[in-house]
């Protein structure tokens, strides 16, 4: 008999957008208008000042949070945030299994993502979009499964075997898909750190994919606003020629990968650079904790860690190792 959880006891819900500036579009050409269906054509002047830059974040904050300090939870590539309030099968997100944790929860859409909407390009942005499909996000990016096994017609799609993510549900998960740039990362990176420094008592820090890389370096930019950095597997990580690994001797890290990896030639090329800062950070002392879950006797993860059918398991391993941390 399943028994319902007990309702959350919220303070407030509530979003804000940080980080982002003002400029200034000159030199375009008038536009004509249609507001709305019927409506009448107007004459627009798209020059003028827009603002560029800024990140959206949605928070939860609970009545009585038993956390040490809020979770920031900070998506990959061509994401949004909607990856952590639920699953595409239609199953509480992460979101909602950290705040039962006793978490404040602080779930951003980046720079150029969802709400926080975009910029002109090439006027601000120098580069055009890219819109991940299908065959690259089953393929390659989520490893959903092998070279070759993509197929527009979804009874002709091969998994990995054993794979844990629902296939069923993958055109719902592509839905999550937004465009993103190759330009942005300065930008994003300073809209993460304004966030940072909202958080005066300090943040923990669960990142995605492309998120990684952005958690990584924010913590090493403010160690003393980051608790802990989560980085469920990182597509990136700071270049420990040029970082200082000792500025994280405070900071305990945990990295969580999951299967078929070796069997992609993306991520057969991307963990380098995170094994490498891992060392580092070993090397200098930090506490640093590397899961992968096959070695844990957990199989079949995709990239999509928060999106398997397992997510709550991986979830709890996450948790388990933050209340070891004595963070919750």
């Amino acid at each position: 008999m399943n028994v319902e959880p007990a309702p959350l006891h919220v303070r407030d819900i509530g979003s804000f957008h940080v980080g982002g500036r003002i400029v200034r579009l000159e030199g375009l050409p008038a536009r004509e208008r249609i507001s709305t269906t019927g409506g009448p054509v107007h004459s627009i002047d798209p020059n003028g000042e827009i603002v560029v830059g800024q990140m959206y974040v949605q928070y939860v904050r609970l009545a009585e949070p038993r956390a040490v300090a809020p979770l920031l939870l900070w998506h990959g590539g061509g994401m949004t945030g909607a990856n952590w309030e639920s699953t595409p099968d239609g199953r509480p997100g992460w979101q909602m299994a950290f705040l039962r944790a006793g978490f404040d929860t602080y779930v951003s859409d980046a720079v150029e993502r969802g709400r926080a909407s975009w910029a002109p390009y090439p006027q601000i942005y120098a580069e055009a979009p890219y819109f991940r499909t299908a065959k690259e996000a089953w393929e390659e990016t989520f490893r959903f499964g092998p070279p070759g096994s993509w197929n527009s017609d979804p009874a002709r799609r091969r998994t990995h075997a054993g794979l844990r993510f629902p296939a069923e549900q993958f055109d719902a998960f592509l839905a999550q898909c937004v465009p993103r740039w190759g330009c942005n990362d300065p930008l994003t990176r300073r809209a993460y750190d304004a966030l940072l420094q909202r958080m005066e008592d300090g943040a923990i820090v669960l990142t995605h994919s492309q998120g990684g890389n952005f958690g990584l370096t924010a913590a090493l930019g403010l160690p003393d606003r980051v608790r802990a950095v989560v980085s469920l597997e990182p597509s990136g990580a700071p270049d420990p020629v040029v970082q200082d690994a000792q500025r994280m001797r405070q900071v305990p890290h945990l990295f969580v990968w999951g299967d078929f990896l070796d069997q992609h030639a993306f991520w057969v090329q991307s963990r380098p650079a995170v094994q490498r800062w891992r060392d580092a950070l070993v090397a200098a002392g930090c506490d640093v904790t590397w899961i992968e879950l096959p070695t844990r006797g957990i199989v079949g993860n995709s990239h999509a860690l928060m999106c398997d059918d397992n997510s709550d398991a991986v979830a709890a391993l996450v948790l388990d190792w933050m209340r070891e941390k004595a963070l919750v």
